[in-house]
Formats: C-alpha cells, sequence, structure tokens
C-alpha cells in the first residue's frame, strides 16, 4: 500500500498540480492543524525539559492504537485513551526532575510491554501497523480532519487556560510552589495536553518520528529567540513550513513525506543553533 501510494504519486506528479487532488488538499490541512499544535505545546514540552515525556507517550499512544485495532476500534482513539492516562499517570508519579524520568520510564516500560503484546496477535495488519510507526499523512481521510481539528481546539483552549501558571512553574517552581501553585496539577494537566498533541502528531509523522515535530522546530525557535510570544510564533511557524515543505519535496520525488519532514526539521535546527550561537543566546 505505501509503495502504491508512493507509484502513485510520481505520477499524479506529472498529470497535474499538486493542490488538484483531494488527497493532497486534505495531507497540507491535516499537517498544517498538526503543525501548528505540535509547534505551541512542544515550545512548553522543550521549556520543561519534558521532550523525553513526548517520545514515551507516542509509544503508549501505539500501544493505544494496536490494542484498538484488535478490538476493532478506530486508531487514533486507542492512542488518545491511552496517551491520556499515560500523560496524567506521568504528571501525578513524579513533578521534580530527580523523580520525572523513573516515572516516565516506568510507564513506558510497561506500555511497550503491552505494545509487543498486541503485536503478536496483529501480524495480519502489517500495513496499519507501518502506518502507525511511521505516519501516513498522504492516506489523511475527510473525516479525520475533524477529528484532528477538534483535537487540536480542545489542547489549544486548555493549554491557554494554564499557561501563565505553567510559564511561573516551569521557570521558577520552587518560587511557584510556595505561592500555592500546585506543580503536580500543573504537570498533570500539561502531560494530558501533551498527549493529545502527540496523538495528532502520530498522524503526520507517525509514532517514531514525534520528535520531528513536538521537538524540533521548539528547540530551534528557543535557540533563536528568549521572548516567550515570538518564541511561540516561530516554533508554530517553523512546524508549518517544515510539513508542508516536506509534502511538496515528497509530492514532487519518491521520498517519504516523514522523512521530508524530518530532514528540513534537522537542517532547521542544525542551522539555529549556529546562529544561536554567533549572536551569543546559546
Amino acid at each position: 500500500m505505501v509503495m502504491s501510494m508512493s507509484i502513485n504519486i510520481r505520477i499524479r506528479a506529472t498529470e497535474g498540480r499538486m493542490l488538484d487532488y483531494d488527497f493532497m488538499q486534505n495531507a497540507f490541512a491535516a499537517s498544517g492543524i498538526v503543525a501548528v499544535l505540535a509547534g505551541v505545546v512542544g515550545y512548553f514540552l522543550v521549556l520543561r525539559g519534558q521532550s523525553f515525556a513526548g517520545h514515551a507517550l507516542s509509544h503508549v499512544g501505539f500501544t493505544g492504537a494496536t490494542g484498538a485495532v484488535l478490538l476493532g476500534i478506530s486508531p487514533i482513539w486507542g492512542m488518545v485513551g491511552f496517551t491520556l492516562l499515560a500523560g496524567v499517570c506521568m504528571g501525578a508519579l513524579g513533578e521534580r526532575l530527580a523523580g520525572r524520568d523513573v516515572a516516565i520510564g516506568g510507564v513506558l516500560s510497561l506500555a511497550l510491554g503491552f505494545g509487543l503484546l498486541f503485536l503478536h496477535y496483529l501480524t495480519s495488519y502489517a500495513t496499519q501497523v507501518t502506518a502507525l510507526l511511521f505516519g501516513n499523512v498522504m492516506g489523511v481521510e475527510p473525516s479525520m480532519l475533524y477529528v484532528l481539528g477538534a483535537l487540536a481546539l480542545a489542547s489549544l483552549v486548555a493549554l491557554g487556560a494554564i499557561m501563565r501558571p505553567l510559564l511561573f512553574a516551569s521557570l521558577q517552581p520552587e518560587l511557584a510552589e510556595a505561592k500555592g501553585v500546585s506543580l503536580k496539577l500543573l504537570s498533570m494537566l500539561f502531560l494530558a495536553i501533551a498527549a493529545l498533541a502527540v496523538a495528532a502528531c502520530t498522524q503526520i509523522v507517525g509514532v517514531l518520528l514525534v520528535f520531528t515535530l513536538m521537538v524540533g522546530p521548539a528547540a530551534a525557535a528557543q535557540n533563536l529567540t528568549t521572548r516567550l510570544a515570538s518564541g511561540l510564533m516561530l516554533s508554530a511557524a517553523l512546524a508549518l513550513a517544515q510539513a508542508w515543505l516536506g509534502l511538496t519535496l515528497a509530492y514532487y520525488t519518491d521520498w517519504p513525506t516523514s522523512f521530508c519532514i524530518t530532514a528540513l526539521a534537522a537542517l532547521v535546527y542544525g542551522g539555529s543553533v549556529v546562529i544561536g550561537r554567533r549572536q551569543g543566546w546559546r
């Protein structure tokens, strides 16, 4: 299926303009929604030093998706359910840096164990498993756009509601706690929001490459500016540009979309490191 999709893309690229086709319109819409969400949520993920949490949540989501396929449910709902549960558990088990990695590692190990169990019974679903691992943005259905839009809206509204205390707790956790801010509650809420963003990202770049949209643009933005507002906008803009340029490259070549997006993310981050050092920010 993946090979036939690549062949079809090459054939269509010679027959008409890219946005003449419904599947490309859906792909641009889906990647645009997810990229903006990933850029904004990922900014706080990097700021709080919880990039490992995003990585763990993506693997937990894979377990949920494979379990949903076994039960005859849409993979996206299994992914959302498992990542939400895991995000809340991670936030509840450990907020301070000393205990956070242990908590996340414990949840990740358990999720991977279940994932292996589910894969044992999914031998006849190799195509679906591949799409979950590496993404299949070219195959996004119109109905999925509504799901992604709802996930993005819910995540951004929730993030906006906790943004001020979250920023306070991220930059000065001891002072925030002394002022009565519940670090554990904030951690649980934020990781639940991150879980929704991760579930959306996997529809575009897959479980294994969530870092591409969730961490890469955010890290690059923080290398280029120290201001919150400009950093958030730059992170979202970089994620959007990488997603859309990656789709364009994939359409006019025979390269996988996820690879194109990942390669662009690596180039942008590398460039941000060089620029940031020259300007004395890093």
